[in-house]
């Protein structure tokens, strides 16, 4: 089967919507997230109020990038079930952050333009109270979203689990999964606080994967998780 490519419109939405938040983060990095109004938004990126709120139906919805969860999610489900559940996770966060961090670099070995931005969300989002309560509701989304790519394989290759057992019927695969997604995510939350404390000198990717090593042993993402 041939793989979906974007229609024209949604190639548009992707773009509209890319336009908004870039000129949306610039402006709450330089002027502060709370004296920046959506309409100041709007005039910077030329389009319409209405145009940003169908795009964004909250002002905090514009700091927010939902890729990551699509991206984490497909991984997942494409990873093998006799993985370990956080082999399984972990590897899927780490192909997440390659995929978002990738791009052209500037030359001087610093942030790509794409590193910065996900820089200036991450701060904005660890400075503004009101990101901050958005981003936990985010997080608890991506959890579910990662148990639900898990699916009928959630269990993993745990010892003595029934590899066909589906978290949504099974109570003690639904625990397993959640609790390996947690760890994983918590994991990845102590990789990006670094990465911004290190303003993206270092690689994204592989903080994810040191955390990840250092929670679970060297092998938890595969080769790239060893030192």
């Amino acid at each position: 089967m041939s793989e979906r490519h974007p229609t024209l419109r949604e190639r548009r939405r992707f773009e509209t919507r890319g336009l908004i938040q870039a000129h949306a983060v610039r402006l709450f990095t330089d002027r502060g997230y709370d004296e920046v109004t959506v309409a100041d938004v709007a005039e910077a990126a030329g389009v319409s109020a209405m145009t940003v709120y169908r795009h964004f139906p909250t002002k905090e919805d514009i700091v927010l990038i939902d890729q990551p969860a699509r991206i984490i999610a497909e991984r997942v489900a494409a990873s093998s079930p006799s993985q370990p559940l956080v082999r399984r996770v972990g590897g899927a966060l780490v192909e997440a952050a390659t995929a978002l961090t990738g791009g052209d670099g500037d030359g001087d070995g610093g942030p790509t333009a794409n590193e910065r931005f996900l820089l200036d969300c991450l701060r904005l989002m660890v400075a503004t109270p009101a990101l901050r309560a958005r981003h936990l509701d985010s997080q608890y989304a991506l959890q579910q979203a990662i148990v639900d790519a898990l699916g009928a394989d959630g269990p993993g290759s745990d010892p003595g689990s029934d590899p066909g057992s589906d978290p949504g019927s099974d109570p003690d695969a639904a625990f397993r999964a959640q609790a390996a997604t947690s760890a994983c995510l918590a994991a990845m939350h102590t990789a990006l606080t670094r990465w911004a404390e290190d303003d993206g000198r270092s690689a994204l990717p592989d903080l994810i994967a040191r955390a990840l090593a250092a929670s679970f042993g060297d092998d938890a993402v595969g080769p790239r998780g060893k030192s």
